[in-house]
């Protein structure tokens, strides 16, 4: 099973079960998919990573989850001719680097 998610430049981004199960394994990660979809359709903030200049940080702040209020950070392997997702987490602050996109 693998999940499609768009993101806010239309894009369809897949998320393979490997993947999946990668973000799962973190409890506060588990039923992800509303945070994932959310977060790729309408992000805050979008940050070309430091590590690796094909993968793009997608942030979007939420209130009370299941760790409190923090970021979710999702990592997408910026491949125009399929990007996909790496992984997904709460972070407490986003990561330096190229801002690509930012809602003002």
């Amino acid at each position: 099973m693998e999940l499609l998610f768009k993101d806010y430049r239309g894009r369809i981004i897949r998320f393979s079960e490997e993947r999946i199960r990668h973000i799962e394994a973190h409890f506060e990660m588990r039923d992800f998919e509303a945070y994932v979809e959310e977060t790729l359709l309408k992000p805050q903030i979008v940050v070309r990573s430091n590590r690796d200049e094909e993968a793009a940080l997608y942030y979007r702040y939420y209130f009370g989850t299941k760790i409190g209020d923090k970021w979710i950070c999702i990592v997408v392997k910026d491949d125009d001719e399929e990007p996909f997702g790496l992984t997904a987490y709460f972070t407490t602050k986003i990561k330096k680097g190229e801002i690509v996109w930012k809602n003002t």
